[in-house]
């Protein structure tokens, strides 16, 4: 019965119709094996010769003997066919066995009848001989190892030493742009020392793999820090063309102060009641931006009201003589003064001027134009009404007559009254250009030397 078996399946395996995909399992009773798709092909002789056989066995038993994880396995060759039995460490030496039988010529059919091994032991024998043999070429390759290590931290400690040099500072604008030089010099040198090791290791290779993983590790980072990548690039910007110098009064989106110092990450100003406002630089670049100092004459305007009686045009002159009088004000651009518009028993005027900020306090120059025009409106006999509304409670029980009631002025206290409003302020007042206090703080903040700054004189301006 076997016998019968064995010619109908060589008759199956020399079928034309018979795929190449197929696979046939066998049973003789005590061991089950496959017929593998990687049959022999070709004429089958009509002679049976046993010394063909003998020859495809020992050819077969000697390639075996030299791949190793074979020795389990005997093999039989009766008529050409050739039979093999025992076990493998895996299936894929398995199904490797039909190929190389397949190959030898004189074969006429293989059957497999191997499986795989379930001795731990011996399937864990490949494992340890791939270990000793990767131990035994790190051994050998300790000195390529010291050489390549050798020659990377030579060539990043001439890259650090090189960052160190005055010269990159000589070629930055600010400190901020030196020490970006310093960071790109010193990633320079250490991929080249990474270059050079892996040349000498001849691994050049991984090179590529490092890149791709540190790119992919870059684009992941970059997402997770994004603003702090564009803050850091909005500092090299503005470090590079400032759009404000230190002690500049500026307003940046909404927030007005005197700038104390860029870092680089924020501009802090100092607001004019003494607060720190902290902005991140991204924002600022992105800003609008008001520099209040960047042009020395300044304009300063105000409201004031007259009688709806009175002579308009005559008023307007009259306001802008007053302004152009003051001894802070520019007589180029010339103060002027229009009619802004109607308001409830009082028309409104809109006085302006002009003062170099760099000698005169803005603040000051404004209110003391305001009295002086004020003055010089009510001399002229015309009244500055009150537009504000009061409230009196007539009749009301238990309230004295005196209250809500101001006691009239003699003409010596209105005298006296004129005389302090002359004297309220000096030329000498107005000709702060700052607060005092102000400044003070600015300049204790920008000589502290723990808190970098970035601005400096002379760099270019925007």
């Amino acid at each position: 019965m076997q016998k019968a078996l064995k010619i109908l399946l060589t008759i199956l395996l020399l079928s034309p119709t018979f795929g190449a995909a197929q696979t046939i399992s066998v049973s003789d009773g005590t061991a089950t094996g496959t017929f593998s798709t990687d049959q022999p092909t070709g004429v089958i002789t009509a002679e049976d010769d046993a010394n063909t056989d003998a020859a495809i066995a020992q050819r077969l038993r000697d390639i075996l003997g030299e791949l190793g994880g074979f020795e389990d396995v005997t093999v039989q060759v009766s008529s050409g066919i050739v039979t093999m039995r025992g076990t493998t460490l895996s299936s894929a030496d398995t199904a490797r066995l039909d190929g190389i039988a397949a190959r030898i010529e004189g074969v006429v059919a293989v059957e497999n009848l191997t499986v795989e091994t379930a001795d731990v032991v011996r399937r864990l024998d490949p494992v340890r001989d791939r270990l000793r043999a990767r131990i035994e070429q790190f051994i050998l390759l300790i000195p390529m190892l010291a050489i390549a290590a050798v020659a990377f931290a030579f060539v990043v400690t001439l890259g650090f030493f090189l960052a160190r040099r005055k010269v990159l500072r000589r070629l930055s604008p600010n400190a901020f742009i030196a020490d970006v030089y310093r960071m790109i010099v010193r990633l320079v040198f250490v991929v080249l020392g990474i270059v050079l090791a892996l040349d000498i290791l001849n691994a050049t290779a991984l090179l590529s793999t490092i890149l791709g993983a540190a790119g992919i590790i870059g684009l992941a980072v970059g997402f997770a820090v994004r603003d702090t990548v564009e803050n850091f690039i909005a500092s090299i910007m503005l470090s590079i063309r400032q759009p404000f110098r230190p002690n500049d009064a500026v307003e940046i989106n909404g927030d007005t102060g005197l700038v104390i110092r860029l870092t680089s990450r924020a501009t802090i100003l100092l607001s004019f009641d003494g607060n720190h406002i902290r902005i991140p630089n991204a924002t600022v670049f992105k800003s609008r931006i008001v520099n209040f100092s960047s042009n020395p004459e300044r304009r300063f305007m105000f409201e004031i009201g007259i009688a709806p009686n009175a002579d308009l045009a005559a008023m307007r002159h009259l306001a802008e003589d007053t302004v152009a009088s003051m001894p802070f004000t520019l007589s180029d651009p010339a103060p002027s003064a229009w009619t802004e518009r109607i308001g409830d028993g009082a028309v409104i005027l809109t006085v302006a001027g002009w003062i170099d900020q760099r000698e005169t306090n803005l603040v000051l120059a404004r209110g003391e134009a305001i009295r002086k025009v004020k003055a010089a409106i009510e001399a002229a006999g015309v009244d500055v009404p009150d537009t504000s509304y009061r409230v009196e409670l007539i009749g009301g029980a238990g309230i004295p007559p005196s209250v809500g009631t101001a006691a009239p002025f003699t003409p010596q206290q209105i005298k006296s009254r004129k005389a302090a409003q002359s004297q309220a302020l000096t030329d000498d007042d107005i000709s702060t250009p700052h607060n005092d206090a102000l400044d003070r703080i600015v300049t204790a903040e920008q000589a502290d030397s723990d808190k970098p700054n970035l601005l400096r004189e002379g760099a270019p301006e925007e």
